[in-house]
């Protein structure tokens, strides 16, 4: 008997989510997932901008121009917040395989990653929009 693909994998693929029942380790193992290949797309915007470098200073200044637009202010914030989500969740995804209690701190665990992450979030948004400091 061979295998038969679904007609639409994206519907079958969207059913299964709707229906799954999520717990706290599913949607911080998707949010890690998420973070970091955000992480990844950075990483290229990064290294094109570093390009800028080669090209003189002058191709540089262009480019770094660009990254004061508004919008950059929020891509910058959510650029933290993924990589503060990325370290706080791997930290404590060691913490859970190194350990061995770790895993009925597991939910505890998770809770204080989303708690530290909010206030880092918000201590951070307040230096990137508002700038107290007048940099």
């Amino acid at each position: 008997m061979a295998y038969v693909q679904a007609r639409k994998p994206l519907t079958t693929w969207l059913q299964t989510l709707l229906h799954y029942r999520w717990h706290p380790g599913a949607v911080a193992y998707v949010l890690h997932r998420i973070s970091g290949i955000a992480l990844l797309g950075y990483l290229f915007v990064h290294i094109s901008t570093l390009r800028g470098l080669v090209q003189g200073e002058a191709s540089f200044n262009e480019k770094m121009q660009l990254f004061t637009a508004p919008i950059f202010k929020l891509a910058e914030w959510l650029l933290f917040a993924f990589v503060l989500f990325h370290a706080l969740n791997g930290v404590r995804i060691a913490l859970l395989d190194l350990t061995q209690r770790g895993s009925r701190a597991h939910i505890a665990l998770l809770r204080l990653v989303y708690v530290v992450g909010a206030l880092a979030m918000l201590g951070m948004g307040v230096l990137i929009f508002w700038d107290p400091f007048g940099a």
